[in-house]
């Protein structure tokens, strides 16, 4: 891979780790296990995701967030909880895909990653705190499959085919962006609505 094609990937990566931190790492460890993730001689030491020890962790994480996430509240608190690991997580993924001899690049893709990771953990997060107002108990399931299944695709496409890697970032990147935004404004709203309908209401 050129060095296009792995910040993209490393943008990929981190920015998913965002939503499924644990599946990111069980999926690109099992790619590479598999030979489905060709890398540069210079990132042969990210074959420590390889180690069976690294992927049993990384699959009893994917299990666990992957239940966790499906229970109203639950999510928000591990998403809480995961508001410092998802970003760190992030900023080590892109930085072990950079060539440890450029330091340069190194701080780059440490800072990217990690604002990638946090901007999809922000978004995300914002996303399940206001599904969880919802009364009905399917919406957050169904948000939560659907995120399983994006994520899945997503890392899918990065890994065989690296060089959609870069505009599935930006795509990422700004999709998470305009979900933070949107929110913030409907929960401006929302915010606005309860003080006008707690304002109008009688003394006691």
């Amino acid at each position: 891979m050129g060095i296009l094609e792995i910040l993209g990937v490393a943008g990929s990566l981190s920015l998913l780790a965002g939503w499924r931190l644990y599946l990111t790492i069980l999926a690109t460890g099992i790619a590479m296990h598999f030979g489905w993730l060709p890398l540069p001689e210079h990132l042969k030491a990210l074959q420590i995701l390889t180690d069976p020890w690294v992927l049993g962790v990384a699959a009893v994480g994917t299990l666990a967030e992957f239940l966790a996430d499906k229970v109203a509240w639950i999510d928000s608190a591990w998403d809480a909880v995961h508001g410092v690991v998802r970003p760190l997580g992030g900023a080590l993924l892109a930085l072990a895909l950079v060539d440890a001899s450029d330091p340069a690049w190194q701080v780059v893709a440490f800072l990217l990653g990690g604002g990638g990771a946090l901007l999809s953990h922000g978004a995300k997060a914002t996303t399940r705190a206001v599904v969880n107002i919802s009364p009905e108990p399917f919406s957050n399931a169904a948000v939560s499959t659907g995120e399983d299944v994006a994520t899945t695709g997503l890392l899918a496409l990065a890994i065989a085919y690296p060089a959609l890697a870069v505009v599935i970032a930006i795509l990422l990147a700004a999709a998470a962006v305009v979900v933070i935004i949107a929110l913030r404004r409907l929960l401006r709203n929302i915010k606005a609505t309860l003080k006008r309908a707690l304002g109008d209401e009688p003394a006691v």
